[in-house]
């Protein structure tokens, strides 16, 4: 099948060609990651580009010496994806990080409590998201490093007050994204951007839907919008919808939990390798251990789309729960 790549494609190929640093390589390649069409033409592809992007990273890193500057901003990805929360002062954002993970972010009533980002880990069922609160935005004055954060994120979480305005706090944070070149899917890029955007999955989430009324605010706030992203109510202060706000972030995510077993065991579903959707029974091996992938010959799998024990190839593509049996 012929990967039938659009021409944007080439536009960041040729400037990963061009790159003069492992960062800028690494920037040029996970667009051409994002902008590659996802079906079997492209597996392979798509496979050497991940690689490619581990690459450059591993290279910067060894490049970075004992007198490079560091910030509180240098935050390493950890789980099934990293997601940064930001918004207007008093939103709840550094309430909603402790509710859900193990960090401990200074929580006050009062605005510019947070100085510095605080990253945590929140599980939903068997996988783990990075959660980060960040001081407020917009303001005056932005660390340089937030903005470097919110263009390397997975996934940019827009916290608003139901109670303050909150489709102008919604309009303040979008024009400060954009402000960055940061855009979320399915949204129109501005013409006179000369320099490529960054194309960011979004959630925005209104705290302190805490009634019936705050839940009729909320769906009008829904309705006026007309948001090309995710939306959701809820309610830090009563746990209200927390589950719900993770289970949103699992579907942005487009991740896979696989599991793995040997031949006449159980898998441990309490520990799956978690992957990008699409991803093929070669990718998993690699994930593995990389000498995996030369040793495969097959795997067996149990799952929605293959019949129990069901022999496969190393193109086959992963479902979410597939139980993986493979054979070297």
């Amino acid at each position: 099948m012929p990967a039938n790549l659009p021409p944007p494609y080439f536009e960041a190929e040729k400037r990963y060609k061009e790159g003069k640093t492992a960062e800028e390589k690494v920037e040029a390649l996970e667009e051409m990651l994002m902008i590659m069409p996802k079906h079997k033409g492209t597996d392979k592809l798509r496979a050497d580009l991940r690689r490619r992007i581990a690459k450059h990273k591993a290279e910067a890193q060894q490049k970075k010496g004992p007198g490079k500057r560091e910030t509180p901003y240098n935050i390493e990805k950890e789980g099934a994806a990293q997601a940064i929360i930001i918004g207007p002062p008093n939103t709840g954002k550094s309430s909603l990080v402790a509710a859900l993970t193990n960090a401990n972010p200074e929580v006050a009533d009062f605005p510019h409590s947070t100085w510095n980002p605080t990253p945590g880990m929140a599980a939903f069922e068997n996988v783990q998201f990075q959660l980060i609160d960040t001081p407020p935005v917009p303001t005056e004055f932005q660390d340089p490093g937030l903005s470097d954060l919110l263009r390397r994120t997975d996934i940019i979480v827009i916290l608003l007050d139901i109670h303050e305005d909150p489709l102008q706090q919604l309009d303040d944070t979008i024009l400060y994204l954009q402000g960055l070149r940061i855009y979320p899917e399915g949204v129109s890029i501005a013409a006179d951007l000369h320099k490529r955007p960054f194309i960011k999955k979004i959630m925005v989430a209104l705290n302190k839907v805490d009634d019936q009324a705050d839940e009729d605010d909320f769906t009008a706030f829904v309705d006026l919008c007309r948001l090309p992203y995710e939306c959701i109510g809820l309610s830090i202060l009563a746990g209200y919808n927390l589950d719900g706000f993770l289970r949103k972030l699992y579907g942005l995510a487009e991740v896979i939990r696989v599991y793995t077993k040997a031949p006449g065991k159980d898998p441990d579903r309490k520990a799956p390798f978690v992957l990008p959707r699409e991803s093929t029974l070669e990718d998993l091996a690699r994930e593995i251990h990389k000498d995996f992938v030369a040793k495969l010959k097959f795997a067996k799998v149990w799952g929605s789309s293959v019949f129990g024990g069901q022999m496969v190839q190393r193109d086959y593509v992963l479902k979410d729960g597939d139980v993986v049996e493979i054979h070297i």
